[in-house]
């Protein structure tokens, strides 16, 4: 006769799953024993097996006297140098990259964008928001602006290309660099916490980039909003050559 609750593999992949998804946040407290077997439909042994299993996955903590607590996603370390390229960054830490574009629009560059591209203000630009993911975890949202005039069909050469590299080399922009990076703090809004799956008033990271050709003429500039406690950025000044494989989904 099969014995009744469910085994502490189905309740170890519920819990991994609530994890994952952002519904069990970083250093959230899990309700008591007994709770939890009512929660889980779970017998006491099999919750502690399941439990001690996450602990030993890295996604659980015990602090004795307080509780068992969901551990922090793992942090990625984010690579910015003169060639910084998203999905190289991850895939260099064994993440899975993946990005999905939110709006494309044709508009009238801010003083702001006009200034980091090197155009007149209300010059038209290509504006594309865009959130990505880290292991199907989200990590950023933005929007990225190129000069209209010198990229003319740029979104349906985007539609065309894997990646914003080899759209500009459709350009005859073989190669570029990160020209400037900008880094600050702020707290996140509720739409930007909602979409990164973060806690209400939690900080994040606000990433503003110039790229530019090997002259030096601005090609891209964009603004990202960072998970903060999914990602710490190490600031390189020389890096050695690299092939390109794919790049950033800004």
């Amino acid at each position: 006769m099969r014995s009744h609750g469910h085994s502490w593999e189905d309740t170890r992949d519920r819990i991994s799953e609530e994890i994952t998804s952002g519904r069990l946040a970083a250093d959230t407290r899990l309700p008591s024993e007994p709770e939890l077997c009512v929660l889980y439909g779970v017998r006491r042994h099999s919750l502690r097996k399941a439990l001690a299993v996450l602990v030993g996955e890295g996604k659980l903590r015990v602090e004795h006297g307080r509780g068992t607590f969901v551990e922090r996603a793992p942090l990625l370390n984010y690579v910015i140098g003169t060639r910084t390229r998203w999905h190289e960054n991850l895939m260099s830490q064994g993440l899975t990259a993946s990005g999905e574009t939110l709006a494309e629009m044709k508009l009238p560059a801010s003083g702001r964008v006009a200034a980091a591209l090197g155009i007149d203000k209300d010059a038209p630009v290509f504006a594309r928001s865009w959130r990505g993911f880290a292991n199907d975890l989200p990590i950023s949202i933005g929007w990225a602006y190129h000069d209209a005039t010198r990229f003319p069909d740029l979104p349906e050469r985007r539609r065309g290309e894997e990646s914003i590299t080899q759209v500009y080399r459709t350009y005859g922009i073989l190669d570029y660099r990160r020209q400037r990076t900008t880094v600050f703090t702020r707290l996140a809004s509720e739409q930007e916490a909602s979409m990164l799956m973060l806690r209400p008033g939690q900080s994040v990271l606000v990433v503003q980039k110039i790229d530019a050709d090997l002259d030096g003429n601005p090609i891209g500039f964009s603004e990202a909003v960072w998970a903060g406690d999914r990602v710490q950025f190490t600031f390189e000044t020389d890096q050695p050559m690299v092939t390109e494989r794919n790049s950033d989904v800004q």
